[in-house]
């Protein structure tokens, strides 16, 4: 009597799953980024648009010729750097540099500590700080939105060549912007002393920032609709926010503005970051009481940075400087396992 050979098939723990696997936590983040990205494009027009893709294609294609194994499952983690990353920089950017920070957000962030889950800093912050050491002019160089013919024509410096100056763009704002002025919010108020008017940072057409900037209220409806997903944890972008929320109650000098918690939350990269660089899965903590201390941390450490820094913002310092301390964090509060004491003896 032939007996049929029986194949087991042995897999490791969890056994049950939870319905949600890499490929669709990271597809759902695409589809969160793309309304605040369609609307930097909208802002910033055609010089937004081929920027986002190139930074996208770049971390895409270095991902892709790096790791040449065809069995490796395809997600979108690649896409995601690259669309977090585009809305670190600002729209004057030139290609290139804007190439040059995906190739080194995907190598040196992300495949060097071993790829996909490994990596201790995100990724897309690598990237940018790499630029804004290596590129600090252009890293600085901002451009309102809302110019006349930003969909037909690009910002002078867009196509600039490699290594070669980029023009001037003062006088090309000033003739396609009304009121033109070269600086963030931020930077208006920590270097002139002016004070933003009431509410445009909530909501901000026409300011001048990174393209992931112009809308705080955007970022927070986009953040939010993975967090009802259970694909982003909330307790962090809330515990960021109420780290720079308390810092600037206690020692903010913004006594003469009015808003001045709304401008310290809304303006520059702050809500972008609490929602979509520091939630990253990978370079956050464990624990829930690790997760709050991360986000204060660097709810604290940007605002701290912002009010006494050299610089006008400190959010990609504050995030890194995190991640950083997130095996520390997670040793600190680790949870206490059952009839053990506080720490792992037996009790």
């Amino acid at each position: 009597m032939n007996r049929q050979p029986v194949r087991l098939t042995l897999r490791a723990s969890p056994h049950r799953l939870a319905g949600h696997d890499t490929p669709k936590i990271m597809r759902h983040v695409v589809y969160a980024l793309l309304p605040v990205t369609l609307w930097a494009i909208w802002q910033f027009g055609l010089s937004a648009l081929l920027l986002v893709l190139a930074v996208v294609a770049s971390c895409v294609l270095t991902e892709r010729l790096i790791i040449r194994d065809p069995s490796r499952p395809r997600d979108l983690s690649a896409v995601i750097t690259g669309l977090t990353l585009a809305m670190s920089l600002p729209p004057a950017l030139p290609l290139w540099m804007g190439a040059v920070a995906g190739m080194v957000a995907i190598a040196l962030g992300k495949l060097l500590f071993g790829g996909l889950g490994s990596n201790v800093f995100n990724p897309a912050l690598i990237g940018r700080a790499f630029v804004q050491a290596s590129f600090p002019a252009a890293m600085t160089t901002w451009t309102p939105a809302g110019a006349t013919d930003r969909f037909t024509g690009l910002i002078p410096s867009t196509l600039t060549p490699p290594f070669v100056m980029p023009p001037p763009v003062a006088a090309w704002a000033t003739a396609r912007l009304d009121g033109f002025s070269g600086a963030t919010p931020l930077a208006s108020w920590k270097f002139a002393g002016e004070l933003p008017a009431h509410g445009h940072f909530l909501f901000s057409p026409g300011a001048s920032g990174s393209l992931g900037e112009t809308s705080a209220l955007l970022i927070v409806v986009c953040g939010l609709y993975l967090a009802v997903r259970g694909m982003l944890n909330w307790r962090i972008p809330l515990a960021v926010l109420t780290g720079a929320a308390l810092l600037t109650a206690l020692a903010g000098p913004f006594p003469r503005l009015p808003d001045g918690l709304l401008f310290v939350l809304t303006s520059g990269g702050l809500m972008f970051g609490a929602w979509f660089m520091a939630t990253d899965m990978v370079t956050a903590p464990i624990s829930r009481h690790g997760l709050w201390l991360y986000g204060l941390l660097i709810g604290v450490l940007a605002v701290t940075l912002r009010f006494w820094g050299g610089a006008s913002e400190g959010v990609m310092y504050a995030i890194l400087l995190a991640n950083a301390l997130v095996p520390h964090i997670d040793a600190l509060t680790r949870p206490r396992r059952y009839g053990h004491g506080k720490f792992g003896r037996r009790a």
